[in-house]
């Protein structure tokens, strides 16, 4: 810590931080263990974030994440979305297929941009803000396969078909080295397979977004 820095609030980061990394919630001794405090700091710390919603505590005294994050988290979108929107262009008119952005939302992959090609006679209406669950379409696979890794392979692509809508076909590579954000992009083309070029070119313009989010 600096002397241009607050302790109380760079503790209090700490704690989201601490409580966005677990699914189960953590006590306030764990909590106190991890931050290397009492607990009555905890205590405190945790008070003024379930004034602000950011925190709640559940009936076995746990602390998770609360619902104000939401609030803040919306605002990300946009910036996000923005940031992306050159890349999925790109690669929609070069693939000739929808390309879109999906971010991880609790359990579901959130499709938060989209960008439909100019020149073709066809294509897969795809919106933003269409959900499905991480196991199902190449959007969530890709992010599921990027967890598994662990960050310690160089990512691939995740190819599906007929998983969200019958006759469409997937593919997607997830974004890698973006602090905060879990997500991946992707095209989805009406075609029993994915023509061969397909994979790399996606692997590309993930890599072009995550660059355009760091």
């Amino acid at each position: 810590m600096t002397a241009e820095t607050s302790q109380t609030l760079d503790r209090g980061l700490r704690v989201l931080k601490l409580l966005a990394d677990t699914d189960h919630g953590l006590t306030v001794t764990e909590l106190s263990n991890k931050l290397g405090v009492n607990r009555t700091v905890v205590y405190r710390l945790l008070a003024t974030l379930e004034q602000h919603a950011l925190v709640r505590r559940d009936l076995g005294g746990r602390a998770r994440v609360g619902l104000g994050v939401l609030r803040l988290g919306r605002q990300v979108h946009p910036l996000v979305r923005e940031a992306a929107l050159p890349a999925l262009r790109s690669l929609a008119e070069d693939i000739g297929a929808t390309a879109h952005l999906t971010l991880v939302d609790g359990s579901d992959a959130l499709a938060v941009a989209v960008v439909e090609p100019t020149w073709t006679d066809y294509h897969v209406a795809y919106r933003a803000g269409f959900r499905h669950p991480l196991d199902k379409g190449a959007a969530g696979r890709a992010i599921l396969a990027a967890r598994q890794a662990g960050g310690l392979a160089e990512p691939g692509f995740t190819l599906t078909h007929g998983e969200l809508e019958a006759g469409a076909s997937g593919a997607a590579a997830p974004l890698v080295g973006v602090t905060g954000i879990e997500g991946s992009v992707g095209v989805v083309m009406l075609a029993d397979a994915v023509p061969e070029r397909v994979g790399p070119r996606v692997v590309d313009a993930a890599r072009e977004v995550a660059d355009a989010l760091r």
